[in-house]
């Protein structure tokens, strides 16, 4: 559950626009790299994907005895299909034109 927590507080911050500083890669790009995305969009398109996340990680702990176990291997399929979500359109419509 305090995993669950943390990432509900970190999406809710990303969501709204804020926390650049908190996604991988961007926080330690140079000011020319940063100067090429669209900070708002960036920090809402993670925040969406770190929310999906969040709300598998609920379903998880709520549900344990009674999903099946095959649960936990579509679970890990939407979070790799979400994280791979969150990379492209990070690198396409977070970018500035």
């Amino acid at each position: 559950m305090i995993v669950f927590a943390v990432f509900a507080i970190l999406s809710i911050i990303l969501i709204l626009g804020h926390g650049g500083g908190l996604i991988a890669g961007y926080n330690t790009a140079s000011k020319e790299v940063k100067a090429k995305y669209d900070e708002k969009k960036l920090c809402r398109t993670v925040g969406i994907g770190m929310a999906i996340i969040s709300v598998l990680i609920l379903v998880k702990k709520l549900f344990e005895n009674i999903l099946p176990a095959a649960f936990a291997y579509i679970a890990h399929g939407i979070i790799v299909i979400d994280c791979v979500g969150m990379i492209i359109i990070g690198n396409t419509y977070c970018k500035k034109h």
